[in-house]
């Protein structure tokens, strides 16, 4: 690494700094929410007044879980999607069981001051007071999209059954809005509480619109993005290029990847996530894809002036989180493609391992050749089958790792590919006790 790209690198790492800004907003709201709740005063009733404060807790989550899912490119790039989608999953846990508590307790603790069954008391709730009824809508609501977000159901959905139908959050959210408006006695018991709260929820709801509609609407009205070439770089792999304006605008980095949409009648509706092969140049767009779907499978018969939709750049696996002057870059099958990429930008001296089954499916690998002759780089494709074990172990595991790199510990290792391999390389590199904040790795996956 250049003494100058060393200097500029900031004091506080990026993934720190966005993690700790998150959990500092989380923290100073959940405080506020509390001095809320006690200056709004409790309940006789023991049941009622820890319903009343699940329900605010479920509110802060849903305003949170509004933070994580809008794609904010400042979180975005230091934290990745696949790390937000992550904790999108906890806080949507969280946002179920703080409401059951909220309407379990609020229902046990009216029935008891009252005298009546539970049931009883639901519906006559819901039949006098305003805004029960959205509540109980907006509850059921959350209980199907967890239900069809648990992983035995999400792995018999197809994405956009499953997208579809998680889209009813925002109706959920809304509704739970409007209960809270009605009834939430935090909300009606002070101006500060009300300004908190309208704060709170617009500022999130700006979140949203901002990052998942306005910037990708503008974005691609200013650089109008067409196909120019479909090249197959092998019998199931093929590369799309594709040009617009501005693109040296484009806060694209080697590495990321974006939500493609290719508007032909048959697909405008499908959006795919493909890493950038190419580290962006500032006039091309190049992303490669193995045919692992039909919708993969389609992007060879593209034709030349194809408009494209493009939502991104989004991901964390970049040069920004860089520690070392060296680096070693791991890929597995497709898994190449932001490998490649990197290996444009990335500082330093440069190690890449390219993991596939046999050389035939060593995509990309004459560009690579290429570009570690012109910049030193040492590059060794491993080749046999997935599960093969050599004298010294796993193929990726903690003895040839270290035999093929040395100096593993003192470089940053970018590793990509299947799920399988990926988690086999992280395992062998905690073995080696590798720094944590030198291993980098990222799902590209679509999120909520």
């Amino acid at each position: 690494m250049t003494q100058t790209a060393e200097a500029a690198r900031p004091a506080i790492r990026p993934r720190i700094a966005a993690k700790s800004g998150l959990f500092l907003f989380l923290g100073a709201n959940v405080a506020a929410v509390t001095v809320l709740f006690a200056q709004a005063g409790v309940s006789q009733n023991v049941l009622i007044t820890i319903g009343r404060l699940a329900g605010m807790y479920g509110a802060l989550a849903m305003a949170f879980q509004l933070l994580l899912v809008a794609r904010l490119p400042w979180l975005d790039r230091r934290l990745g999607m696949d790390r937000l989608t992550s904790w999108h999953r906890w806080t949507g846990f969280t946002i179920l069981w703080t409401l059951l508590a909220h309407l379990v307790f609020i229902a046990f603790g009216y029935a008891e001051v009252s005298d009546k069954g539970v049931a009883d008391e639901l519906v006559e709730m819901a039949n006098t007071l305003e805004g029960i009824l959205r509540a109980l809508v907006a509850f059921a609501l959350i209980l199907v999209v967890g239900a069809v977000s648990a992983k035995f159901a999400r792995r018999r959905l197809a994405y956009e059954t499953w997208h579809f139908i998680h889209l009813y959050t925002y109706a959920a959210v809304l509704l739970a809005f409007t209960h809270q408006i009605a009834l939430g006695q935090t909300f009606a018991g002070s101006e500060t509480a009300k300004a908190y709260w309208w704060t709170l929820w617009l500022g999130a709801g700006t979140a949203v619109l901002a990052g998942r509609v306005v910037l990708p609407l503008w974005r691609n009205l200013r650089h109008q993005l067409r196909v120019t070439a479909v090249v197959p770089e092998s019998a199931d792999v093929v590369s799309v290029y594709m040009t617009g304006k501005h693109l040296d605008k484009l806060p694209a980095r080697a590495g990321q990847f974006f939500l493609w949409r290719f508007l032909t009648k048959d697909r405008w509706w499908q959006a795919n996530p493909f890493s950038l092969s190419a580290a962006p140049d500032g006039r091309t767009l190049r992303l490669t894809a193995k045919a692992l779907g039909e919708s993969s499978a389609s992007l060879r018969h593209l034709r030349v002036g194809t408009r494209v939709f493009a939502e991104g750049p989004y991901g964390a696996f970049t040069t920004i989180h860089q520690q070392r002057p060296n680096a070693l870059l791991v890929a597995g099958g497709v898994g190449i493609t932001p490998i490649r990429a990197l290996l444009e930008d990335i500082d330093g001296h440069v190690v890449v391992l390219y993991r596939v089954r046999s050389q035939s499916d060593a995509v990309l690998l004459p560009e690579i050749d290429e570009l570690a002759r012109a910049r030193g780089a040492v590059v060794s494709v491993l080749t046999g089958p997935d599960q093969a074990v050599g004298p010294r172990g796993a193929v990726l595991g903690p003895a040839n790792l270290h035999m093929m790199v040395p100096d593993v510990h003192e470089r940053d290792v970018f590793v990509c590919g299947p799920p399988g391999m990926t988690a086999a390389v992280l395992r062998s590199l905690r073995e080696l006790k590798v720094p944590a904040a030198q291993v980098h790795a990222e799902r590209f996956s679509l999120a909520a």
